[in-house]
């Protein structure tokens, strides 16, 4: 493949100088950390580490974009095998645990799991040893990307740590969707296209597809 010709629409957008230096992470390969799997291995990533430790099942076809005959497999495998499908070149790690404090993981984080708990310990462990964190955050049709990467940033992130007790709590068959997660997952790769060139980030976009209502604080 021509790099050169595969990158010419985005090397304005995306600098390869940078992106050849970045070690990023996806932790949680669900709805969203797929689609952000795939993005980052789109737009040129060359190092990339996937941990999750769940199986792909049938109610992830639908809202995670995971193939039928994916069912079974670790996610992360299955996952690297469309990262790999997309670019072959792009060098995997896949860790089929839940995160802990032993695994050597520093650089770009992308943070797409489930629990507020979950994300308050991968925050506790890593927030010393990421140069750039983005945590995307849904349910069906409502999305929150909160992206820490300076000071005041690294500040107001924990603030957004609040008590499982007081997330809400939908109805089980209203909890995902896959277009929802698609733009989440775009909007955490556009967040990490502007750190790349140094532009200005957003530290907290909400986003509501039902009443087309956008905050950004």
């Amino acid at each position: 493949m021509n790099a050169e010709e595969r990158y010419s629409r985005q090397k304005d957008i995306v600098p390869a100088e940078r992106l050849a230096q970045c070690q990023t992470t996806v932790i949680g390969i669900g709805a969203i950390g797929r689609q952000v799997a795939q993005q980052l291995t789109a737009i040129g990533i060359l190092r990339l580490t996937l941990i999750d430790f769940d199986t792909v099942e049938e109610s992830n076809i639908a809202s995670q974009g995971y193939l039928e005959a994916n069912l079974g497999q670790l996610k992360v495998a299955a996952t690297a095998i469309a990262c790999k499908a997309i670019n072959s070149e792009v060098q995997i790690q896949t860790i089929s645990e839940r995160f802990n404090r032993r695994m050597n993981t520093e650089g770009a984080i992308f943070c797409c799991v489930d629990s507020i708990e979950t994300r308050k310990f991968i925050w506790q462990t890593l927030q010393d040893r990421a140069t750039f964190f983005v945590d995307g955050r849904m349910s069906a049709e409502v999305l929150r990307i909160l992206t820490a990467f300076d000071l005041e940033s690294r500040e107001h992130y924990p603030t957004t740590l609040f008590q499982a007790r007081e997330a809400f709590a939908g109805s089980c068959t209203a909890k995902t969707t896959i277009y929802c997660a698609n733009i989440a997952a775009g909007l955490m790769l556009s967040q990490f296209a502007k750190y790349l060139r140094q532009h200005p980030i957003d530290p907290d976009i909400q986003l509501n597809l039902l009443a087309s209502e956008l905050v950004v604080g």
